[in-house]
Formats: structure tokens, C-alpha cells, sequence
């Protein structure tokens, strides 16, 4: 029997630099993806965050199950810098990770050098237009 078109959560299951970002997306690993993501140790997944809510979405709580696995949090937080509510930011501190909210610009350029350096770094990204 003939199965429908199969629709799978957004993951690609590697580590790869953001080569672009902007028009609502990202390119990653010759591929790109609409709206927002989460750059983690296991891979780049789709996120729900958005500049009106950077700390928020449904596959937020991957960051804190991976958490043993990088130093760095990198949040960027849409066009513009967006600080970290008081309970997230001691949430973070408790379990011992850096967790910086910057513009996504920001945090693409970032992330992508701490990435080339092989640093233990993560990245919470708000699509930008």
C-alpha cells in the first residue's frame, strides 16, 4: 500500500557553520531551513523562537538536556539585543554554562568561529528578515 508524503521534524544530525542568515532563515551544510533554529552538540534542529519570544519555543528544553555537552550558550535574539529573563539566566548559571543573548548576526559570527575553533558552543537563533 502506497504511504502519503512523510513530514519529519526539521534536524540535520552534524555540526555545521551558519552560512547565511536572513529572509526569514538560515543555510547550513548546503541546505536551508525556514525560521528559527537550535545549533547544538547533536545536531541543528528547528525552533519556534522568534524575536517577540527568543526565550521561549517548544524544543527549548534540548539546550538544557544537552547541556554537559558545551560551555557556551549563544542566544541571538533577533535584529536587535534582548536581555535574559532573571530565572533563565540563574537556570543557566546553576548548571554552569556561559550564556550569552546577542543579535543573531552576532551570534552567527560568533558561533561560527567558536565552531572553527572545535570550542564546546551551542546557539539558540531567532530568524531575522
Amino acid at each position: 500500500m502506497a504511504k502519503g508524503i512523510e513530514i519529519r521534524e526539521a534536524h540535520f544530525p552534524g555540526r555545521a557553520p551558519i552560512e547565511a542568515y536572513g529572509n526569514g532563515g538560515f543555510r547550513f551544510a548546503d541546505m536551508s531551513h525556514r525560521g528559527s533554529i537550535l545549533c547544538l552538540p547533536s545536531g541543528i534542529y528547528g525552533w519556534s523562537g522568534s524575536a517577540e519570544q527568543p526565550f521561549s519555543g517548544e524544543r527549548l528544553d534540548f539546550i538544557f538536556r544537552e547541556a554537559e555537552s558545551y560551555k557556551f550558550l549563544l542566544f541571538g535574539t533577533g535584529p536587535k539585543i534582548q536581555f535574559l529573563p532573571p530565572a533563565l539566566k540563574e537556570r543557566f548559571r546553576r548548571l554552569g554554562l556561559s550564556c550569552d543573548p546577542m543579535s543573531t548576526g552576532a551570534a552567527v559570527r560568533t558561533y561560527n568561529v567558536m565552531l572553527a575553533e572545535n570550542r564546546p558552543v551551542a546557539a539558540a537563533l531567532v530568524a531575522v528578515e
